[in-house]
């Protein structure tokens, strides 16, 4: 397992996001990439980014960049991860975890201006918030009343 790369959606990897396998019981956690692709195309402060294991496109997810923030936090400076999924077939790997490990230097350097990492996750999502938990992520207690329940506020500072 070398080559983990983190970048930019682009045209070319529509159609592996087609073949993407993401269970029905997790779809009250996230979005499929391809949904994630079309909400990019209506706000310009999302951006969808892609995972890759060498050649295999393995997951996907979004950043919102708006320098007004999000409203989860207050700080301008917070950028948001948004509907983080590994495909299924990658999953319980490891894969996950090494993503979110990589993922603080990816934002600091594409995102200078940013000091922090703000995510939502599911009460009900464990493994989920244990993975985030694991990767560095801290609960501050912040709690949201999304559309399918009580979501947590994760943070990562970047400083």
């Amino acid at each position: 397992m070398t080559g983990l790369t983190i970048r930019p959606f682009m045209e070319n990897d529509y159609e592996a996001l087609i073949n993407y396998c993401l269970p029905i019981e997790q779809a009250i956690y996230t979005s499929l990439p391809l949904k994630v692709i079309e909400d990019f195309r209506k706000d310009k402060y999302n951006l969808p980014m892609v995972i890759y294991l060498d050649e295999d496109l393995i997951g996907c997810f979004a950043l919102y960049t708006d320098k007004a923030g999000n409203q989860f936090t207050s700080n301008e400076n917070a950028i948001l991860l948004k509907s983080f999924s590994l495909d299924l077939r990658h999953q319980k790997k490891g894969l996950a975890f090494k993503t979110l490990k990589v993922l603080p230097d990816m934002i600091r350097l594409s995102h200078p201006d940013k000091d922090e990492i703000i995510l939502t996750v599911h009460h009900s999502n464990v493994p989920a918030i244990n993975l985030y938990k694991k990767a560095g992520f801290f609960d501050k207690g912040y709690r949201f009343n999304g559309e399918e329940g009580e979501e947590f506020i994760f943070h990562y500072a970047l400083d």
